[in-house]
């Protein structure tokens, strides 16, 4: 009776563990749409971009944390880098806005950082971890709103870089 009872815990556990990637979304796959605002003031809606400009939507855990602060300069010091690609590139977590506005001056981002309160977009798109924060996950979104690749094994160190040679693999449009 015990072990009946712990193989049902364990399996519910599971379960529960496992239902956030049901969700998660796959290369080919129509991007969820989102609205979300940014530490900039402006929000931020995917479906302005369909039809007109590559979107990368690079998920990090949690505002002012060492792996998020690296990563966050890293797009910050490169932005010139990322910008020679007809894109706009979002950092996005599932921090409060005034957290993220705090992160966005103190990293000197000179892109938007989008908050996704209340978690519905990171669900969408599968990020969403155990502990209740996203994972770092990024999303490459061609002009037809088409997700051209997802990068789960982002490096903090090198992610301007990485997202660089990633938008040049992937044939995105250099700008004029």
């Amino acid at each position: 009776m015990m072990f009946q009872r712990f193989s049902t815990t364990l399996l519910a556990a599971c379960l529960v563990a496992f239902s956030g990637m049901a969700g998660a979304v796959e290369v080919g796959d129509m991007a969820p749409d989102f609205r979300l605002p940014g530490a900039d003031g402006a929000t931020y809606q995917l479906s302005d971009y369909r039809g007109k400009q590559a979107v990368v939507l690079a998920w990090f855990p949690k505002a002012n944390t060492h792996g998020c602060t690296i990563e966050c300069k890293s797009l910050a010091e490169n932005g010139d880098k990322i910008r020679q690609f007809d894109v706009t590139y979002f950092m996005a977590s599932v921090d409060p806005l005034a957290a993220n506005i705090d992160f966005a001056e103190k990293t000197e981002a000179d892109f938007p950082l989008l908050s996704d309160e209340d978690k519905s977009v990171a669900n969408a798109y599968g990020v969403l971890g155990m502990l209740g924060v996203a994972k770092r996950h990024t999303f490459y979104i061609g002009k037809d709103g088409r997700i051209l690749k997802i990068d789960t094994q982002v490096r903090p160190e090198t992610s301007a870089e990485d997202m660089v040679s990633n938008l040049g693999e992937l044939g995105v449009e250099r700008r004029n």
